[in-house]
């Protein structure tokens, strides 16, 4: 049987103070008792039993509060006495909405005293009782589970293979450097060809009809890039600047839902012409664009600036096949509430580096055929294998006793005030202090595993070609 602990509430009170003015104070008070009682994995349950004058109370409440919304024959709108509306809508009339003005400050004064790391909403009301004696009733709540952890010492994770940058790449990088450095020179002496930068205004119609999203004024757009629909650019080459012709096209069958396959005409005006000019790969060029005098000294530059980008990105993904091994000797069963509270940050990620390109997840996600419910579902394994990870970091950074200073703690909020260029106490407002030592603390246990991991080589790709030959016999 559970402990029944007193649960202890403040209530505010007009006094006076020692100079005889009045004053408010919080009175602290018994609102009853609680208990918690394990009841499966990870799952506890949470009964209250409060007294009836405190019941009472809150059903005076919830009557002031919903009586100008009740309609009782023979009164003005919130006149009825309370004994008319309970005898018109049953005793139990103002009970819920008691319970639910008193539950927040009794979930909060129980979890205080009984230190469960709960992870979830409260669920699965019940309410044994309810009446002038008070009333009883109890809810359940998922936990975060305890897990046992060994074997987080010396894991084994694929490291990739770090390999020299040959001379095509080196020859790509410069290349991409002097299209960066290219100038824009101005056409008006022949037609658009593929390669050049086409100012134009459009609109698309789709039965005569013009579609969102559809328009566009003083769109720069490369011929021959591929950014618009299949056929678009091409009979965009021909046209000398200001005229205007019709571009007919059909969207593809991946595409939006009410665009799909759909043949579409756009209007369409060539405003101007650019040519991107390529500067040469000499000297001059060097000095331009580097620190350097020679094309072998910025040759070098590059090949080791490429080689030093592929070891930073070894050793993340190092680092994440690692995290990746610490999760898979976790041994635990995950709480939903987890797994979705996980997914919901992937989402939100996700969200993220869309808008970044200036797309929305409603459209990504119709692009690609789906909808969120289905999006969770595939979120779901990495999910639950992020939350395994993230308890097994805490359970390291415990078992190593790793500290985390108020100083330490200063230093990543400037950190974060810098990064985002906010001021430091907005930081504060947006980021407690305890989150953000949790997460040092996470971060120190991830060094920590890391640094202790043993690095192998990828294995070797099999060689498909016999099953690949053999498939069409299967099917």
């Amino acid at each position: 049987m559970a402990e029944k602990l007193t649960l202890t509430l403040n209530r505010e009170e007009t006094k006076k103070n020692e100079e005889g003015k009045k004053e408010k104070v919080l009175v602290p008070y018994e609102a009853g008792t609680g208990s918690a009682e394990k009841t499966g994995e990870n799952e506890y349950t949470l009964t209250f039993s409060i007294p009836g004058n405190f019941f009472e109370a809150a059903i005076v409440r919830a009557y002031n509060k919903a009586k100008g919304r009740i309609n009782v024959p023979g009164f003005r709108k919130g006149k009825a006495p309370r004994s008319i509306i309970e005898r018109m809508y049953g005793a139990d009339v103002f009970h819920d909405d008691a319970i639910e003005d008193l539950f927040p400050d009794l979930f909060e004064a129980l979890t205080k005293l009984v230190k469960l790391d709960i992870v979830s909403q409260p669920f699965g009301f019940e309410l044994a009782s309810a009446g002038k004696d008070g009333a009883e009733f109890s809810v359940k709540v998922s936990v975060k589970p305890v897990i046992e952890l060994e074997g987080y010492k010396g894991l084994e994770a694929e490291k990739p293979e770090v390999k020299e940058a040959t001379d095509e790449e080196i020859d790509a990088e410069i290349d991409r450097m002097r299209n960066e450095n290219a100038r824009m020179l101005d056409i008006d002496d022949r037609a658009a060809q593929d390669g050049d930068t086409a100012n134009i205004d459009f609109e698309g119609f789709v039965d005569g009809v013009a579609f969102d999203g559809g328009k566009g004024d003083s769109y720069d757009l490369v011929l021959g890039s591929g950014q618009f629909i299949p056929g678009f650019e091409e009979q965009i080459v021909g046209h000398e600047i200001g005229d205007e012709f019709d571009v007919n096209v059909t969207f593809p069958e991946q595409y939006a839902e009410e665009l799909a396959g759909k043949a579409a005409v756009f209007k369409v005006r060539l405003n101007a012409l650019k040519l991107k000019e390529i500067p040469e790969l000499d000297e001059d060029f060097v000095k331009d664009v580097s620190e350097f005098d020679t094309v072998e000294e910025l040759r070098a530059d590059v090949k080791s600036g490429i080689e030093k980008r592929r070891e930073e990105s070894a050793n993340r993904a190092f680092e994440n096949n690692v995290l990746s091994a610490l999760g898979d000797i976790v041994d635990a069963e995950i709480p939903d509430a987890m797994i979705q509270t996980a997914i919901d940050r992937n989402i939100r990620d996700l969200e993220y580096n869309i808008n970044m390109q200036g797309l929305d997840l409603k459209t990504y996600l119709q692009y690609f055929g789906m909808d969120e419910e289905k999006l969770r579902e595939q979120y779901e394994d990495k999910a639950e294998k992020d939350v395994k990870v993230d308890l097994a970091l805490e359970k390291i950074a415990e078992l190593e006793n790793f500290e985390v200073s108020d100083e330490d703690i200063e230093a990543e909020y400037d950190k974060l005030a810098t990064s985002y260029g906010m001021e430091i106490d907005k930081v504060k407002a947006a980021v407690s202090a305890d989150a953000l030592k949790s997460e040092l603390l996470s971060r120190k246990a991830s060094e920590f595993v890391v640094a202790a991991a043993v690095a192998v080589a990828p294995a070797p790709e099999e060689d498909d070609t016999e099953e690949k030959e053999e498939a069409p016999a299967e099917e």
